[in-house]
């Protein structure tokens, strides 16, 4: 890749700094797409189903999306099955719409294709393949009592969202239904199963639901045997690994797209059968491979609805914390993830209340995010003694429950639009500010942190931020708010046409980012500075936030 420095100030939109990917000409993008010499990346997000065509120079030819949102029944956050079949067609056919559109050609087949989606959660199902419990997604902070015991248990950190905490606080709650699992997996998976038929999950989806031991490539045998005589007086006639699914490495063949699948992908039935699949992965390991950071001592941080780093580990930590999360990249190397269940959201809603007030007042109200971030820039470093904790969910890694979004100011704090802005976009990597901590305190170091989402759309501030934050350089590329399905992309070209014993480094950064322009911001003192004065008072707001959060329960 090729680095441009960028120490903050010069930056007022990513366009100044971010070098344009070798792109083909017109006439071969439609002779690719006609061809079928297309790769596909889907991914099934937290607000939005995103799709992307990608073109053999890596370049991206056209997108889909579709809107969406969970919704909170019967105590847990959940999308229905119905749900994800409309939004998926929905994403798939708006992609294939803008490639009609663009090139004049129908979208009938590909190269190779791919499925992520959010990691964790539990997607339980009989024989006969019907879901015998609501879909529990990673937000749900309901297995507290299940990912404590298996903790202590595997002397390993057991998040509240991974697929093993819930399948046994679903044990502990004598819910009928686990006696009759003949299949675990996560919505990756379940959407891979639709189009191909095979129950198989890319290792990094599989470490989210239970650990992975990186020297075999699978489930960790010695934990898998103390789970199944931990609950061996159920009866339940399952052996966990039994109900698993199949764990692959990224490259390895996944299955192809069916008839059926086709089918039930487009209904319009342009696109057709037979397009190879790659492994199923989560939205943490298409942000690696999107972000180039899947090589030991690289890193990344996904900020949107979520966020989370992910920090490629030589060896497993030493120790194990609640705060840190042990998975993999796409081809099994140990990552530590911090996950954060809070960022954007209460970014989103400050930028709709100030979009309804310009609305009102005449303005322009899609400008709501622009000014929330030039305005911060002006901000006081440490915002001026505002504080805002944006927890509208529950947050594990500081023992909150239920989320109470919080906006405190100090007696004698300076009140104005520049300090509430900053606090705000502050308040969303404040909480992964204080995981990450811990890891440098374990002497995790590491060469590269890239960020991508939404977060870092509007110009470099939101670099800034984070860089303020971690004390660390971030870098940026031009494709830092596609992230995850273009990732996605990246891993099903890497299925069709890796070359023998190249390995998934070498791919993204020989092949697909040699040429590749980023720019980089590096940690401003002054800034660092005032994000520690902003933390030390944080950490008070939050013995507010638990107090509101116990009263809840």
């Amino acid at each position: 890749m090729k680095e441009i420095y960028c120490g903050g100030s010069c930056c007022k939109s990513e366009k100044n700094h971010t070098g344009e990917m070798k792109k083909m000409t017109r006439e071969e993008t439609i002779k690719a797409v006609r061809d079928g010499q297309v790769y596909l990346g889907i991914e099934l997000g937290s607000t939005r189903i995103k799709t992307v065509v990608m073109t053999a120079d890596f370049a991206i030819a056209a997108e889909g999306s579709h809107t969406w949102q969970s919704t909170y029944e019967n105590g847990s956050w959940t999308y229905s099955m119905e749900e994800v079949e409309e939004g998926l067609r929905a994403s798939f056919a708006d992609a294939a719409a803008n490639v009609k559109a663009a090139y004049g050609e129908d979208l009938k087949t590909a190269a190779a294709m791919g499925i992520s989606a959010m990691m964790h959660g539990y997607l339980a199902f009989d024989k006969a393949g019907n879901l015998l419990a609501p879909f529990r997604t990673w937000q749900n902070t309901t297995t507290g009592p299940a990912a404590e015991a298996l903790s202590a248990l595997f002397a390993f950190n057991i998040p509240q969202r991974w697929s093993i905490a819930h399948l046994y606080q679903a044990i502990l709650n004598g819910e009928e239904h686990v006696g009759k699992i003949a299949h675990l997996t996560t919505l990756a998976g379940y959407v891979h199963e639709k189009l191909t038929g095979r129950k198989v999950l890319g290792i990094g989806d599989a470490s989210g639901m239970f650990p992975i031991d990186s020297k075999t490539g699978t489930y960790d045998a010695v934990m898998a045997d103390k789970f199944d005589d931990l609950v061996k007086d159920k009866g339940f006639g399952w052996k966990l690994r039994d109900i698993l699914p199949e764990v692959l490495l990224a490259g390895e063949e996944a299955g192809s797209l069916t008839e059926e699948g086709a089918a039930w992908l487009d209904l319009s039935g342009t696109f057709k059968a037979g397009v190879p699949c790659c492994p199923p992965e989560g939205d943490a390991g298409t942000g690696m491979a999107a972000t180039n950071a899947t090589a030991v001592l690289t890193g990344n941080v996904s900020a949107g609805t979520s966020v989370f780093s992910m920090i490629v580990l030589e060896d497993m930590l030493k120790n194990y914390y609640p705060e840190i999360d042990m998975v993999t990249t796409p081809d099994g190397k140990p990552v530590a993830m911090v996950h954060c269940n809070n960022c954007t959201v209460e970014l989103n809603d400050w930028a709709g209340l100030f979009g309804e007030f310009a609305a009102e007042s005449g303005g322009d109200a899609d400008k709501a995010y622009e000014i929330i971030y030039k305005m911060a820039e002006k901000a006081d470093a440490d915002c001026g003694g505002i504080i805002v904790c944006n927890y509208s969910a529950g947050e594990p890694i500081t023992g909150i429950t239920t989320g109470f979004p919080l906006t405190v100011r100090e007696p004698g704090s300076r009140f104005s639009l520049k300090n509430l802005s900053r606090a705000v976009l502050y308040a969303a990597v404040s909480t992964l500010k204080l995981g990450n901590d811990i890891l440098m305190n374990e002497g995790v170091k590491f060469s590269r942190i890239t960020g991508h989402g939404g977060f870092f759309k509007n110009g470099t501030f939101g670099a800034q931020v984070l860089a303020a934050a971690l004390k660390t350089p971030v870098t940026l590329m031009k494709n830092a708010e596609v992230g995850g399905p273009y990732g996605c992309a990246l891993l099903a070209a890497y299925r069709a046409v890796k070359k023998e014993d190249e390995s998934l480094d070498d791919f993204l950064a020989g092949r697909v980012f040699a040429d590749t322009e980023t720019v980089r911001v590096d940690d401003d003192a002054e800034m660092a500075q005032g994000f520690d004065a902003y933390i030390r008072r944080f950490k008070k707001v939050l013995a507010a936030e638990k107090t509101l959060s116990d009263s809840a329960e």
